[in-house]
């Protein structure tokens, strides 16, 4: 970019990119329900705010281990098993879109 560029470009350039991701993100989405796989529609939480439990898209109820070991088996779309704190850890796919990340889905 050329010096002469305003900061409203770069916000500009910035939006048209989160716009392409959020884009990708629900085709993302869209060919990972074709593919079969599952995906997390709801949680539930103890009274700390941590995640206890997962619902999937066809209705089953996981226990947060159970829902651990389908995500690294891979039966889980757009989820992420990551090890921090010594222990493994689930969450959404950084995508962009908040509405789909664990925290903000509805309870079950």
């Amino acid at each position: 970019m050329n010096e002469g560029s305003t900061n409203t470009d770069f916000e500009a350039i910035y939006e048209n990119y989160k716009q392409q991701g959020e884009l990708q993100a629900v085709q993302e989405q869209t060919e990972a329900a074709a593919d079969g796989l599952e995906s997390i529609v709801a949680v539930r939480k103890n009274e700390d705010g941590d995640i206890i439990a997962v619902k999937t898209s066809s209705g089953r109820e996981l226990d947060y281990v159970s829902a651990l070991n389908e995500a690294k088996s891979g039966n889980l779309a757009h989820v992420d098993v990551f090890h921090r704190y010594g222990r493994d850890i689930l969450r959404s796919e950084p995508d962009g879109i908040k509405s789909n990340n664990l925290d903000q889905l509805p309870h079950f």
